[in-house]
């Protein structure tokens, strides 16, 4: 992401919120109808928030709202199967 916004910064501003906003739209409907049909649906959604919240506030807090989620169901994970090699000795 950081390379995307080194790139982006060197463009003018309507450009580069031209193509911030085509390319995540885009990523975000490919999400969408993937959730439907075979395909990384969540992953496309993810990506296509992550570009939006380069221009967009509501797309910013969406995006930190779910990598706040995403950061609990990993501990949460963590702390179940470290529990189990705890419990495990050879």
């Amino acid at each position: 992401m950081e390379k995307l916004k080194k790139i982006l910064s060197n463009l003018p501003h309507p450009v580069r919120w031209a193509l911030v906003m085509v390319l995540g739209f885009v990523l975000l409907g490919m999400g969408l109808v993937m959730m439907v049909t075979p395909g990384p649906g969540l992953l496309f959604i993810f990506f296509g928030l992550s570009i939006l919240a380069l221009e967009i506030k509501w797309a910013r807090e969406l995006n930190q709202q779910g990598m706040q989620g995403l950061e609990r169901i990993v501990a949460k994970l963590k702390s179940i199967f470290g529990k189990k090699n705890k419990g495990e000795t050879n």
